[in-house]
């Protein structure tokens, strides 16, 4: 039996300003950090050993991920990292404060905006100053994939090929895997692992620093998930 486990990036410092955050990368705040710990602690404390790791190329979750293995003593586990796994893209909303985005543009709008499965943001262009094609990190990425907003289904479009040739091969071969990520992205993997409707996904929430445990059977059926 195969564990998946879970774990969304502590607090970090936009958390901490209410901004819209995406694929900006920005720190964990000290409560992150913690919260981040506590996550290993609580994995040491059941005993869970880990073959590998993945996370996305954002710091908040790479150091999220690597506390958490600090503190349960397996830091030197194969680990990669992928864009795939990056939080949703928020388009020309990021950077903005989340309360005065609303006083702009409508609690309603901006809720749209936050929770629809499929209604993007307003996007932002190749030209923008913001646009993630002018970071390195996604330099090796044909021009076409990088996207100028995301809503939580294109995410799960990018996620799926990684849980497909990567994450679920391992789970099949018995091998216990952690994943260290976002909301949004693992609130993707869960709907697909979890066949969860696209109106039911909506209520879904990860909460941050807690991981969430998968146990599967040889054909990946899930048998439980727990919260440590």
């Amino acid at each position: 039996m195969a564990k998946l486990v879970l774990i969304r990036h502590g607090q970090s410092e936009w958390n901490l300003a209410n901004k819209f955050t995406g694929w900006i990368d920005v720190d964990l705040s000290e409560k992150g950090v913690e919260q981040a710990k506590n996550a290993g602690k609580a994995l040491k404390e059941h005993g869970i050993q880990f073959d590998y790791a993945y996370t996305s190329v954002l710091k908040r979750a790479i150091k999220t991920l690597h506390y958490a293995l600090e503190e349960c003593d397996q830091l030197w586990i194969p680990e990669t990292k992928t864009w795939r796994l990056n939080e949703r893209h928020y388009g020309a909303l990021q950077g903005l404060n989340k309360k005065a985005t609303a006083e702009k543009y409508g609690d309603e709008q901006v809720h749209i905006w936050r929770r629809s499965y499929d209604v993007l943001p307003p996007l932002l262009t190749a030209d923008d100053e913001g646009s993630a094609l002018h970071d390195r990190r996604y330099a090796n990425l044909d021009p076409r994939t990088v996207p100028g907003g995301e809503n939580l289904k294109v995410t799960l479009e990018r996620v799926i090929p990684l849980w497909q040739d990567e994450i679920a091969p391992k789970l099949l071969d018995g091998k216990n895997v952690i994943i260290a990520a976002h909301g949004n992205s693992l609130r993707a993997l869960s709907k697909y692992i979890e066949n969860i409707s696209d109106d039911d996904i909506m209520n879904l929430e990860m909460a941050t620093g807690q991981p969430v445990v998968y146990d599967f059977d040889e054909k990946l059926n899930v048998l439980s998930k727990e919260k440590y």
